[in-house]
């Protein structure tokens, strides 16, 4: 009966717990639901809250933007200004040259041009220093025709003068070359006056500051001097015995440019409608005969126009504008500039520059390189020069009898020696053995490619080369080939790319500095006035290419130079292929690089992480208002978003757990990001950037549209 009692008590105990349980979720869930109404409720008067703030925001900001955009109209004219004030110095600088009569001519001037390349053609000194003076002068000429094209604003120039420019700098180079060729010839004429005392074969090392010859004749003929080592220049060869025991003379003549890569302007001709030769013409002189040396170098040079970066298109000059290595460079899209106008209210002169992200679609349908043994010019550049490596027929040598001096004379002009010899083509021929010095006034941050010239092909190519051993210490690469080639070291042109880091400061009344940081190095780059000069290039903490540090020059020199020296950091129309890039529009980019140079004189911008995660349409950095030549303090920084027609101060700091558009407190939006700025800025600050020079100005903004941080960080 106990037994039965406890169960029954159980079991309406249980009822009861079940009942308030049942009470308790009822309860909790009446809770719950209210509670959620009453934060939904307040999230709906947060959300109004905010709309009616951001409306009114927006309220003002067009209530204020017309006179907003006028105020920046009137800074933007310092770009005009700046335009205008190069098209006077050139005239001016053409002026002074006509004025000084100094005897070199005028490379824009047709008629003077080819009176100075006729005049050196009938020129009958082959003397191999007359020569590299002379070449000097070819070399700057050339540099001048292609400054020109890359400075030059398209309403500047017509096409038939880039045309008459362009080829003005084929004939330049192939004369060049063929002096080169007739002073090799004279100098083994006379090879018994270069005798080493050891060998007894003639040794000679020729060098200035842009070309290195290095000439061995194998007087002796005798197979224990197969191998010889230029000890001036630290070149050498290793020949097989065939060639030890043959009349012949080695040259590694090392070019410190290149004339024989073909520029993308020719490689891909869909990209640039300016056509200065037809391409059948410039490949039908090829030929495999005893001149070879020659004729390879004339059709590579004929290939040759200018570098890669100065590329050029005729019919786009009413188009909105490309983002192109040149930002004078105009290529047709989708949007005209009137609609670029209507949509900016700004000057053209300060949006002549598109992303070209917009013309992928059209770069991807070019046909792609399927041989994996061709060389991507994309991709791969020459660094350093061009090597080129003959084995050449000896002349006969001058013969002293009593006080005469004899010579065999042959009309035949510097001869290449065949090898492997063509009777005998399928046959297995020992391979040349080739030791190069790497120069030092080039960065190879890593291993460079070896590639040779085909000049049949009119590229570069890896096959036919094999057992490259690479010395980090001696700085100095070996390798063999089946036959003797023209040799470039490539490296990938992206190496630096996308940058780690970017800062931009300024340093004094109109100077600045700009420093990138890349994976492999920190460049630091001062601005004043109207031109920039390379600070320093730091590689693992050592100061390198001191030789190209503390001269000033024009930011398209600067940007030669540093390519020339391997260390690029200007994005081309195709790098986009090559790095994962943080794609931004067009219209956001432009106008912040803009209006970033706009108030350069009084404030600094930096990298911030938050740029990849603020979406394709907006721009994120950092901004400090800065008045001082040291550092910017990490406290000093403040972040801003920009989208081109709208800027704001963000909450958020460069430390914060996410991202977030919400405003800073007390902050407005600005359709400028210098009016934005002004809101916060000192009355000293906004009087340094009134004041401010539009040269310094203009050269800031070459310095960002050349580098891209914003998209290439």
């Amino acid at each position: 009966m106990k037994s039965s009692g406890k169960k029954k008590v159980s079991k309406a105990e249980k009822l009861r717990l079940q009942k308030e349980e049942e009470e308790r979720r009822l309860k909790e869930e009446e809770e719950a639901r209210l509670q959620a109404q009453q934060e939904a409720a307040a999230r709906l008067e947060k959300e109004r809250i905010e709309q009616e703030q951001m409306e009114k925001l927006e309220a003002q900001d067009q209530e204020r933007r017309e006179s907003e955009l006028a105020e920046l109209r009137s800074l933007e004219q310092k770009f005009l200004s700046a335009q205008q004030w190069k098209t006077d110095n050139r005239a001016q600088a053409k002026w002074e040259h006509y004025l000084s009569c100094d005897g070199s001519p005028d490379p824009t001037v047709l008629p003077e041009i080819n009176t100075f390349m006729s005049l050196w053609r009938e020129d009958q000194n082959e003397d191999i220093q007359h020569v590299m003076e002379k070449g000097e002068q070819v070399l700057n000429l050339i540099e001048k025709l292609q400054l020109l094209l890359l400075d030059t604003p398209p309403n500047e120039i017509t096409e038939k003068e880039t045309v008459q420019y362009q080829e003005s700098i084929l004939e330049l180079q192939n004369l060049l070359h063929q002096k080169y060729n007739g002073a090799t010839e004279h100098l083994l004429k006379t090879a018994n006056m270069y005798e080493d005392s050891e060998t007894g074969n003639m040794q000679a090392v020729i060098k200035d500051k842009n070309v290195t010859f290095c000439i061995w004749a194998n007087l002796k003929k005798k197979v224990r001097f197969k191998n010889h080592m230029f000890r001036d220049a630290q070149h050498g060869f290793d020949l097989p015995k065939s060639l030890a025991v043959s009349s012949v003379a080695v040259r590694i003549l090392h070019t410190r440019y290149d004339h024989v890569s073909p520029p993308l302007w020719l490689q891909y001709q869909s990209v640039s409608k300016v056509e200065v030769l037809d391409s059948k013409e410039l490949t039908q002189h090829s030929k495999d005969n005893v001149e070879e040396p020659e004729e390879e170098e004339k059709n590579a040079r004929e290939e040759a126009n200018m570098p890669a970066e100065e590329e050029t298109c005729s019919d786009g000059r009413k188009s909105a504008i490309s983002f192109k290595e040149n930002s004078n460079s105009i290529a047709d899209v989708n949007e005209t500039e009137e609609e670029i106008e209507e949509k900016s209210e700004i000057l053209d002169i300060a949006t002549q520059v598109q992303d070209p992200l917009m013309q992928e679609d059209t770069n991807e349908k070019e046909e792609a390189i399927t041989d994996e043994n061709v060389v991507d010019l994309q991709e791969f550049v020459p660094v350093g020069g061009v090597y080129h490596i003959d084995v050449l027929q000896l002349p006969p040598q001058v013969k002293q009898i009593k006080d005469w001096s004899m010579v065999e004379l042959r009309d035949v002009g510097l001869e290449a020696f065949p090898y492997p010899p063509e009777e005998a083509e399928d046959a297995a021929h020992p391979p040349i053995r080739i030791t190069l010095r790497l120069s030092d006034t080039v960065m190879y941050f890593e291993h460079p490619v070896i590639a040779r010239w085909d000049p049949a092909g009119q590229q570069w190519r890896t096959d036919g080369i094999s057992n490259i051993t690479y010395e980090t210490q001696e700085k100095s690469i070996t390798f063999e080939m089946g036959a003797f080639y023209t040799i470039a070291l490539l490296q990938d042109a992206h190496l630096n790319m996308p940058y780690q880091a970017w800062e931009l400061r300024p340093t004094g009344m109109d100077e600045a500095l700009f420093i990138v940081t890349t994976v492999f190095a920190t460049i630091q780059i001062q601005i004043k006035d109207n031109q920039c000069m390379l600070s320093s290039v730091v590689v693992e903490e050592k100061d390198v290419l001191s030789h190209m540090t503390g001269k000033w020059m024009s930011p398209a020199d600067l940007k030669a130079v540093l390519k020339k020296a391997g260390v690029n950091i200007f994005p081309g129309e195709y790098s986009h292929k090559y790095v994962s890039v943080n794609k931004k529009a067009p219209l956001a980019e432009v106008r912040a690089y803009q209006q970033m140079a706009l108030v350069a004189p009084a404030f600094a911008f930096a990298w911030s992480k938050w740029n990849l995660k603020a979406g394709p349409e907006q721009v994120v950095f950092k901004v400090s208002e800065h008045l001082e030549a040291d550092s910017v303090k990490d406290k000093g920084w403040s972040l801003y978003m920009f989208n081109g027609q709208k800027a704001q101060k963000l909450k958020i700091t460069e430390t914060s757990e996410a991202f977030s558009e919400e405003l800073e407190e007390d902050s407005e939006f600005h359709s400028t990001l210098c009016h934005m700025l002004k809101d916060f800025a000192s009355k000293e600050a906004t009087d340094k950037v009134e004041r401010a020079s539009f040269l310094f100005i203009d050269i800031v903004y070459q310095l960002l549209l050349a580098t891209r941080v914003l998209t290439y960080s």
